[in-house]
């Protein structure tokens, strides 16, 4: 499978996707830290992709994106933003909304 359509397929696939650096239980930089937070703060489940173990990956989800760089976060398969927005959207009280709208429709 083509590495685009293997991200494609991935974050159709999961409601709430979060592709970082590490994993959520061990991050490797503080925006993927800090972006577990507050996923782990609506207490909703959602997948990941560790990005340090798929180069081609790394390389790709960029351009598939339109967004430079990591972590990535995908609500219903459209990209929410990075780190530093999915902390806001946390604080107040949206991304909580966001993420339970996305496993109820899937």
């Amino acid at each position: 499978m083509h590495i685009l359509e293997q991200i494609k397929r991935q974050v159709t696939d999961n409601p709430v996707i979060i592709y970082m650096k590490g994993t959520p239980q061990l991050p490797k930089c503080g925006f993927s830290a800090n972006a577990v937070r507050a996923l782990e703060s609506t207490g909703v489940p959602y997948a990941y992709v560790d990005i340090l173990n798929n180069p081609r990956l790394q390389e790709a989800l960029p351009a598939f994106s339109d967004w430079p760089t990591f972590p990535q976060i995908y609500i219903k398969g459209e990209l929410i933003g990075g780190g530093d927005i999915v902390v806001e959207l946390a604080r107040d009280g949206s991304l909580k909304t966001m993420m339970q709208t996305a496993m109820a429709a899937s």
